[in-house]
């Protein structure tokens, strides 16, 4: 059924808009009813088994502040502010790893990593005296020196060397935790409330969240733990070897025009010249890094979510004949990826120029500014090996930004993208905070009814309004048909029901301690076993394999049970029919309190569907059923129906009718009908 979809995010602008406002009304009752509520989003509890558990749990603080744009920026301003904004909001949640209630080992693993670094840069100043002390003993042929100095260097290289391992477990683990913090917290929230199925009712740049929490998400905590050490490194090498080539060079004098010049530090100077010659190069070059590189991360998620959807949606294309339409489609798709690559090797091409030139030239330039020194006398052979090596290694410091570049742009790009995921899921967590936009609030009944609508719209995330003012009354046992035709908000009122559409206003009510179950027209199978769909969403040794294979009988699956423990891919053997079978298999199993049925018999032909009916009535006489069908036939099966009307301003409920003769008059019904203001009843 087509719903109208919302038009916009309250997180798509660049400035503040103030803080929100605490949410009013009564909190929704988390008794056993909320423990099943459906297919699509299980919100039981359950314990997470020790092998599947994350490394750390992420906690995530309460969203940042609503930004929106400066009305003064024009459009490509706006768009550059919020593209530095991204950047900003992924470091708001990142750096909780390092806050408190982040991971305990943050701060030991991050000082312990300094320490070692510390440690190393004085290994390799080390290693330089020995360059020194060695080349001038060959110089001079002192024969006992270099055996001396050779059996000092391995202790040297091993302690080097075992510093470096030490660094990369340090390092690792603490990209690995951060990654685990992170994601935990990303995808708490993003699971959150039905936020990940709210996403799809609203607009934004957070479409395909799955390659954003993979891929983005561990290239955005890697490289800065990378980043972050390769500076320090590059600064405590520089600062160190910076006065080993000022006091090894020191002044370099020469003749011109017949005056004398001296130059301090000349080989200090001349790395520093070096260096900005080639980063400067590198930045120029590598200008249009980022955006390519976001635009290739992005064409590739798009890429793999089409192939995904070839996946899922198999056996509808090969009984259409699809596979040239499909074909044609992935090609476009993979073009776009192609374009990408070609772009971005461009760009490769250009930097890898600046860096092999720059490697190439760096080890040479040094030993020929100390060469004349050295023809003179003034600087013995130690001197310029010595000097040699601090040139290359403040040169490599110096050029951090000429190795690292592209790895810089590729992190930006993947920062954005988990950080537009981010803002997304502020905005709908604000929206849970706040009475701007309206909220359907959820609470409990208080005469005894099974389901109460009280003054219950359902609007838009931007207040267009769905469907307008509810007010009904559903009595344990009942079992309400809705009606109406297409695009009259049916399936957004259920939605609605079930907590899934968070925007509107007034109180869907439900009886304290009943639990609510849902059945949707396309029923989610799981991964795994069969007996794992049928138990979905509670575990699968919930039920004995007997009480399953029972289930399965009274649905019309009982040739399924000898392949009751067979792991297969389920949601693609299973016909649309068996499906919804297994659907109610599950709801014969669970047996709430309430059930949803959104279109749950629409694969199934009349006489499987008036079977299907009898059975949930046989076997659960006291359930309390709402649903939402167009097939006539199902009247039979419900004592009411109410029938909403799609009109100007939203959906109006236009009658509320007695499908079947009640032997007293109903006390506890409450309901209001819209239109033309009769009011006038229909019931039967």
């Amino acid at each position: 059924m087509s719903e109208a979809k919302p038009k916009s995010t309250p997180a798509d602008g660049i400035r503040p808009r103030g803080n929100p406002k605490p949410r009013r009304g009564k909190s929704r009752p988390q008794g056993p009813r909320d423990q099943t509520p459906g297919e699509e989003k299980p919100r039981e509890e359950k314990p997470t088994p020790a092998d599947a558990a994350p490394e750390v749990d992420g906690q995530a603080g309460p969203p940042p502040e609503a930004i929106e744009p400066d009305p003064q920026l024009t459009p490509e301003e706006a768009e550059q502010a919020r593209k530095k904004y991204l950047l900003r909001r992924f470091w708001i949640s990142g750096r909780g790893y390092w806050g408190r209630q982040g991971d305990k080992l943050a701060w030991p693993l991050s000082i312990g990593l300094l320490i070692l670094i510390v440690i190393n840069v004085g290994f390799q100043y080390g290693i330089n005296v020995w360059n020194r002390a060695f080349f001038d003993a060959i110089e001079q042929r002192n024969v006992h020196t270099v055996y001396v100095l050779s059996a000092i260097f391995l202790p040297l290289v091993a302690g080097s060397a075992s510093l470096v391992i030490a660094q990369v477990y340090l390092r690792m683990t603490m990209q690995r935790r951060w990654r685990s913090w992170l994601t935990t917290s990303v995808i708490a929230r993003w699971l959150t409330n039905g936020r990940y199925y709210q996403l799809n009712l609203v607009a934004g740049d957070h479409s395909n969240p799955e390659a954003r929490l993979t891929e983005d998400l561990r290239i955005a905590t890697e490289s800065p733990v990378d980043f972050i050490s390769g500076v320090i490194i590059a600064t405590l090498s520089a600062s160190t070897f910076i006065v080993v080539l000022w006091t090894i060079g020191g002044a370099l004098s020469f003749t011109l025009g017949g005056s004398t010049f001296t130059v301090p530090g000349f080989l200090v100077i001349t790395a520093v010249i070096y260096a900005a010659i080639t980063s400067t190069s590198m930045v120029i070059i590598g200008r249009d890094f980022v955006r390519l590189s976001e635009e290739k991360n992005q064409s590739e998620a798009e890429f793999r979510y089409v192939l995904t959807r070839v996946r899922e949606n198999g056996e509808s294309i090969a009984l259409l004949g699809g596979e040239e339409e499909e074909r044609s489609g992935i090609d476009r798709t993979f073009a776009g990826v192609l374009k990408r690559w070609a772009q971005l090797t461009g760009q490769h091409m250009r930097t890898a120029l600046v860096s092999q030139g720059s490697s190439l030239f760096a080890p040479v330039v040094p030993v020929l500014l100390c060469a004349p020194k050295f023809l003179e006398g003034s600087m013995s052979l130690g001197q310029v090996m010595q000097a040699a090596s601090a040139f290359a290694i403040v040169q490599g410091a110096f050029g951090w930004l000429v190795d690292n570049y592209p790895r810089l742009a590729d992190w930006n790009a993947s920062a954005r993208r988990i950080a537009s995921l981010m803002m997304s899921l502020d905005g709908l967590e604000r929206a849970e905070q706040s009475d701007e936009l309206g909220r359907i609030k959820h609470g409990e009944t208080e005469d005894g009814a099974m389901l109460s609508l009280d003054n219950l719209s359902v609007t838009l995330d931007d207040g267009s309004s769905v469907v307008k003012e509810t007010k009904v009354e559903i009595e344990p046992g009942e079992r309400v048909l809705v009606a109406g035709e297409s695009g009259s908000g049916k399936s957004t009122l259920v939605r609605a029901v079930a907590g899934l559409w968070p925007w509107g206003g007034g109180n869907v009510n439900f009886h304290a301690g009943r639990r609510l179950f849902m059945l949707p027209q396309r029923p989610y199978i799981p991964t795994g076993t069969l007996r794992r769909a049928v138990a979905y969403p509670a575990a699968a040794d919930k039920w004995t394999i007997k009480q399953i294979k029972a289930a399965l009988y009274k649905v019309g699956l009982g040739y399924l049970t000898d392949r009751i423990k067979e792991e297969a891919p389920w949601d693609q053997t299973l016909s649309g029919g068996e499906k919804q079978r297994l659907a109610f298999a599950r709801l014969l199993l669970h047996r709430p309190d309430i059930v949803v049925l959104d279109e749950a018999t629409s694969a199934l032909d009349e006489t499987s569907q008036d079977t299907m009916m009898m059975t949930v009535i046989r076997e659960l006489p006291d359930v309390t059923i709402i649903s939402v069908a167009h097939r006539a036939e199902l009247e039979a099966f419900h004592s009411r129906k109410i029938t909403l009307e799609r009109r100007e301003g939203g959906a109006k409920l236009v009658s509320d009718i007695d499908l079947v003769p009640r032997k007293r008059k109903r006390s506890l019904l409450k309901r209001a009908l819209w239109g033309s203001g009769s009011g006038a009843s229909n019931r039967g």
